[in-house]
């Protein structure tokens, strides 16, 4: 049995997301397990956007095979309730498959789950994550994470793949890209994939180091090695590179490289310079190094997102005409 765990002001689509992923692939697979909404008190609990889903209370541990936690702005509150983190510590005790969407990372952390263990969240909450959870390895950049039975995902619809994944693991890949097109999504985005919205934080920086962060964006040509960043920033490599990931959320390589990644992409979809071109003044130099890039970061190399935007551009054309 699956169960997916909720609580007052749960984000409605951490829980309903990995339900059609799963209610889809056991109708393809035509072995579909139970699913049930469990929730520290039953009946109906009140999701943040107002609708409300009906709950059963937590039952025995040892009913369940995958638990999926929710995340949502009532996760704080919940990860101080003893019966929830109880309940949680109990399954993963039975060595059951463990999942958290979104927020929901903090419920697994607080249950002291995650402790040594990789990890990922939304990247909003990726800075109070590392305040609350030093032990964890938080890998901020992730669209989701397995580490052994423990699973967590990025904001939101990050526990759609994170369900197809399980999905996948399951009943095998043919079934999770059924699943995956009948849900009509593009592709099924691999764990590996950076967390899109992850780059747009970094086109306005703000704190401590928004100033340097945005002079790297107009300099992005140049080496911008952590020694030249930590030069620049008057610290030392080492002090720097532990203020700046206390700070970001990031490594400095890492947000080089979204910073990098994002002025590519507007120059790709926007202009027709070569790639080779596009890979140079964005300090990738390499044009294998930019298409490696991409595709972490949106699943496509530059040459389909160049096509796509083309695409788009034709359609609201000829829209455009008269008819």
């Amino acid at each position: 049995m699956i169960g997916v765990l909720i609580f007052p002001d749960f984000q409605l689509l951490d829980a309903s997301g990995p339900i059609s992923v799963f209610e889809i692939a056991g109708r393809y697979a035509r072995r579909a397990a139970p699913i049930k909404v469990i929730a520290a008190e039953p009946g109906p609990v009140r999701s943040s956007s107002g609708a409300e889903m009906l709950a059963r209370k937590f039952g025995a541990p040892s009913a369940l095979t995958t638990l999926i936690i929710a995340g949502g702005e009532g996760v704080d509150a919940a990860a101080t309730s003893k019966c929830t983190l109880q309940f949680v510590r109990a399954v993963a005790r039975r060595g059951v498959r463990v999942a958290s969407v979104c927020s929901g990372a903090f419920i697994l952390a607080e249950a002291g789950l995650l402790d040594g263990k990789r990890a990922t969240t939304h990247w909003q909450r990726t800075r109070q994550f590392l305040r609350q959870y030093p032990k964890v390895k938080l890998e901020p950049d992730q669209i989701f994470v397995k580490d052994g039975q423990l699973w967590s995902s990025a904001g939101i619809t990050a526990g759609i793949d994170l369900a197809l994944a399980m999905v996948a693991e399951d009943y095998g890949e043919e079934i999770a890209q059924k699943t995956a097109r009948q849900l009509v999504l593009y592709h099924r985005r691999s764990g590996g994939q950076s967390q899109f919205s992850s780059l747009l934080e970094l086109k306005a920086p703000s704190g401590r180091f928004g100033p340097l962060l945005t002079w790297a964006r107009e300099h992005l040509d140049a080496r911008l090695t952590v020694e030249d960043l930590a030069e620049r920033a008057g610290m030392s490599s080492r002090h720097f590179t532990r203020a700046f990931i206390a700070e970001t959320g990031s490594t400095p390589s890492k947000a080089i490289e979204r910073l990098r990644i994002e002025v590519a992409r507007q120059r790709v979809q926007s202009s027709s310079e070569a790639i080779e071109r596009v890979a140079e003044i964005t300090g990738f130099r390499d044009p294998e190094r930019m298409r490696r890039a991409f595709i972490r970061a949106f699943g496509q190399p530059p040459q389909s997102l160049r096509r796509a935007a083309r695409a788009a551009d034709a359609g609201i054309q000829a829209g455009m005409r008269p008819g």
